[in-house]
């Protein structure tokens, strides 16, 4: 592998959109200009964001530049972690059935559902007087 190789993936998770370019290095991981620690303060979102990396291994491998738009936190790492895990497949193919079976591939279909007329909310109905 040249060491000016650089793999680009897109990941999307509820309104998110996470754009990564993945290159060699010692696991230097940026989110928007910030390290992901000081991005996602919480240990569940900074997990999120590191699982494709620890199921095949490679957390110290590459280093990543993360640029994420749009929805709040779960969903920018929810799209940031389908990002690393399409790069990963770029590096290497046989990687696929590792990261399938931990449904690291797998878009994520659930969006918020939308709020209908004439109720308050999307399931929540006005309150009902029988007299």
């Amino acid at each position: 592998m040249a060491d000016n190789q650089e793999f680009i993936a897109t990941g999307r998770r509820k309104t998110s959109v996470a754009r990564i370019r993945m290159t060699p290095g010692n696991g230097k991981i940026e989110v928007n200009g910030k390290s992901f620690e000081d991005y996602f303060p919480t240990v569940p979102l900074q997990n999120t964001l590191l699982a494709p990396l620890q199921v095949v291994k490679l957390t110290n491998a590459y280093d990543i530049a993360v640029n994420t738009t749009g929805g709040g936190a779960t969903g920018q790492a929810g799209a940031a972690r389908l990002a690393i895990s399409r790069a990963l497949l770029q590096v290497d193919a046989n990687l696929r059935g590792t990261l399938k079976a931990e449904g690291l591939l797998r878009r994520d279909p659930r969006m918020k559902e939308r709020k209908k007329s004439g109720q308050p909310g999307a399931r929540k109905r006005f309150q009902f007087s029988k007299r």
